[in-house]
């Protein structure tokens, strides 16, 4: 066994215990937290395949923007454990049924789908015009196929993201009561006549109430 095979055995087992834990786990700060191990694992046998752009990018997307949201998020919710827990065995047969449906599909695809299916050949050495090789880019490949033949699909793909992300903030946006909000127009019309009012009064001095008699022995008896 060679190195790049232990290392494939190595990220797959913890690949495996990392997703089982995060259904398993009873924190759900614990079961985010084994998700975001079970992709970084996921990345690392990408980075074997010698797949660099789809490993880098899972690190970037899912480890560095989508699981450190999951992660806050779940922190910030109150949740309660037991309420969520509750009729979890009464649906267990038919989540279980799901589950092994799921499973058969992978199964039957992965065994039957590769069949009569050639062993991927190895890149074309590129030589330039004074003989040097040219390195290979997976990741140049993939920008050239993605935006030729695949043009129209990844242009569909954003315009349904945008969809989704602007019916998302109109979803949220709701006008509360209680919400202050400012207005820039008003802003920037304002004058300042209107946010400051000089009102004149004439000087008035504040009359002297006259002491009271005991008031004025106590402050005699304290001189003396």
């Amino acid at each position: 066994m060679d190195a790049k095979t232990a290392f494939f055995y190595l990220f797959s087992a913890v690949l495996l215990f990392a997703a089982f834990r995060v259904i398993t786990a009873r924190n759900p700060v614990h079961a985010v937290l084994n998700l975001i191990l079970a992709f970084s694992q996921a990345a690392a046998i990408w980075l074997l395949l010698k797949a660099e752009f789809l490993g880098i990018a899972l690190v970037l997307v899912y480890l560095g923007a989508v699981m450190v949201l999951f992660l806050f998020v779940v922190m910030m919710l109150d949740i309660n454990i037991d309420t969520v827990r509750q009729g979890f065995w009464r649906h267990f047969p038919l989540a279980a049924f799901i589950g092994a449906l799921v499973a058969f599909e992978m199964g039957a695809v992965l065994m039957t789908g590769f069949r009569g299916m050639e062993e991927p050949k190895a890149a074309a050495v590129v030589l330039d015009a004074a003989g040097k090789v040219i390195p290979y880019s997976n990741t140049k490949e993939l920008g050239k196929l993605l935006y030729t033949e695949y043009l129209y699909p990844i242009e569909i793909a954003a315009v349904i993201l945008l969809v989704a992300m602007i019916a998302a903030i109109a979803l949220t946006l709701r006008q509360r009561k209680d919400s202050k909000a400012t207005s820039a127009s008003e802003q920037i019309r304002v004058r300042a006549s209107d946010r400051l009012k000089v009102v004149k009064m004439d000087a008035v001095q504040k009359p002297v109430a006259p002491a009271a008699p005991e008031a004025e022995t106590a402050a005699e008896e304290k001189k003396q």
